[in-house]
């Protein structure tokens, strides 16, 4: 299937490159960005980007079934996702504005 239509890239490469970083570090975080990064692709229009995290997740759950990991080491994606996703927010909010003017 046909994922993103700028890059022409289908869910089996996306997800032969998620089971590849996750070889590398089965316990890292892996986000839209990271995956276009390893292709040396970059997200033109982000319009694939929510089917990517969905890719990524089922992904990453599959590979950590095959491997059978134990429950005490599995670890809630979403939440982790979330957790990244907010910490990059505050960071964005922190800087100064274009509007932000000093007295």
């Amino acid at each position: 299937m046909l994922v993103c239509s700028c890059n022409y890239i289908t869910d089996t490469e996306i997800k032969a490159v998620i089971n590849q970083l996750l070889d590398e570090d089965c316990w890292q975080l892996i986000v839209p960005a990271k995956v276009y990064h390893a292709m040396a692709k970059r997200g033109r229009c982000c319009g694939c980007f929510p089917t990517v995290v969905d890719l990524i997740i089922s992904t990453t759950e599959e590979y950590h079934a095959r491997r059978h990991s134990t429950q005490a080491e599995v670890v809630d994606f979403i939440t982790r996702l979330k957790t990244f996703h907010e910490e990059r927010r505050r960071a964005d909010l922190e800087r100064r504005h274009r509007s932000h003017r000093a007295a």
